[in-house]
């Protein structure tokens, strides 16, 4: 699969700064901007964490919520407004405790990104700098993650790595 030269992946560790960094890397383009959220507000802590997103990013965004259907979502968003998605481990998540066939869905992914032809960042958690996971489903998804990054990074024109709120562009160039 091509290279997409209007694709950007954001990585970073847990409040790295990876999300306010995409959402500067959109604003830049003239909007309106849509918001693909995979997160399922499931406890007080994880409705918190979507309001301080929501009120961050402001009401100049449409958002659709896809929790497991984020392929169909990338379809059904405008293919020439820029788009973001936030993020890549959660809908894996989800995925993987669905039972999904991840492979598949990664394949899938991967499709409906190289396609895109607007500015489009996902912000994915990088999950494999740390210690060795101590049971079967955390390795599987910390291996899962690792293979979903490597894939949206290959066809990727840009990487970032978000450290301590500073972005490192691992492939591509800095926004002008």
């Amino acid at each position: 699969m091509n290279e997409n030269p209007h694709l950007t992946l954001v990585l970073g560790g847990a409040r790295s700064g990876k999300s306010a960094y995409a959402e500067s890397t959109i604003v830049a383009h003239p909007g309106p901007w849509t918001y693909v959220a995979t997160a399922e507000m499931l406890d007080d802590e994880m409705r918190a964490r979507v309001d301080a997103h929501r009120l961050r990013r402001g009401e100049n965004w449409r958002t659709i919520e896809a929790a497991q259907a984020l392929v169909e979502a990338i379809a059904d968003a405008p293919a020439d407004r820029p788009l973001l998605i936030d993020c890549l481990t959660l809908w894996l998540s989800n995925r993987l405790l669905s039972g999904a066939d991840i492979s598949s869905d990664r394949a899938a992914l991967v499709h409906a990104l190289s396609s895109r032809a607007a500015p489009t960042v996902t912000v994915s958690s990088e999950v494999g700098l740390s210690i060795v996971p101590d049971n079967a489903l955390a390795r599987s998804f910390r291996d899962a993650a690792g293979e979903l990054h490597q894939a949206v990074s290959r066809i990727a024109g840009r990487v970032a790595l978000v450290v301590a709120g500073n972005p490192l562009i691992v492939k591509g160039r800095p926004i002008d």
